[in-house]
């Protein structure tokens, strides 16, 4: 391979370290917020059911860049006018909180689903038994629901990786910022943006077939039962 393309191969993978800080930061907080928005969504106060509705329908309706860019740039002046002084230092951290918040959009909806294909019979048969209604969810629906649930979970983290490309716009150093970054310094944009395929590449066609694999098993697992 010619060296011109193994120096972008090299310049990409320079920013790899970056994206998966942002991707395994985005995927925590977007699973511990994405449970919660799951049971809002599934409360039996409608006021509550509307709120997290609401917020779910708004994420996954609006871009992702979109929110990016007003967690990053609006949101410090929306305080700032309100005599509050604030900026984001790291790009890095509002990078995290906005794919999180994105993700957890998402997350939710993939853990509803999860937790309502358990059959609601479990829970009063719990109950007999004289678990309360927190240990019954704690100890046989989410374990039951995380396993379930966990191919698209995996699915979802393959996605987020791939969306960390657009946070070259708050000047975020991943893969594909320094992709930009070496094109325009060179303008060798073929090999550059050829590198930053192959990172991405190297990464997602591995995590799809663990996913494809986890899939099978859980499939080979529901069929020997």
């Amino acid at each position: 391979m010619d060296n011109v393309y193994l120096k972008g191969i090299t310049i990409a993978y320079s920013g790899l370290s970056t994206t998966l800080l942002v991707t395994s930061g985005a995927v925590i907080l977007g699973v511990l917020a994405g449970f919660i928005v799951a049971l809002g969504k599934m409360s039996r106060q409608r006021l509550i059911r509307t709120v997290f509705s609401v917020y779910v329908e708004t994420l996954r309706g609006t871009p992702l860049i979109v929110q990016v860019l007003l967690l990053y740039l609006g949101v410090p002046q929306l305080l700032q006018a309100n005599g509050i002084d604030f900026k984001f230092e790291e790009p890095v951290v509002a990078a995290i909180l906005a794919c999180g918040i994105n993700s957890s959009a998402y997350v939710a909806e993939i853990i509803r689903a999860g937790l309502q294909a358990i059959d609601p019979g479990q829970v009063e048969a719990a109950r007999s038994l004289g678990m309360t209604k927190r240990q019954a969810m704690q100890n046989i629906i989410i374990p039951q629901a995380f396993r379930i649930v966990l191919p698209a979970l995996g699915n979802e983290f393959i996605a987020l990786l791939k969306e960390t490309a657009i946070l070259s716009v708050i000047s975020v150093s991943e893969v594909t910022r320094k992709g930009m970054l070496w094109s325009s310094a060179t303008f060798n944009a073929w090999p550059a943006y050829l590198g930053v395929a192959f990172v991405y590449l190297s990464l997602t066609i591995p995590l799809s077939r663990i996913v494809a694999h986890i899939e099978r098993n859980m499939a080979k697992s529901d069929r020997s039962s």
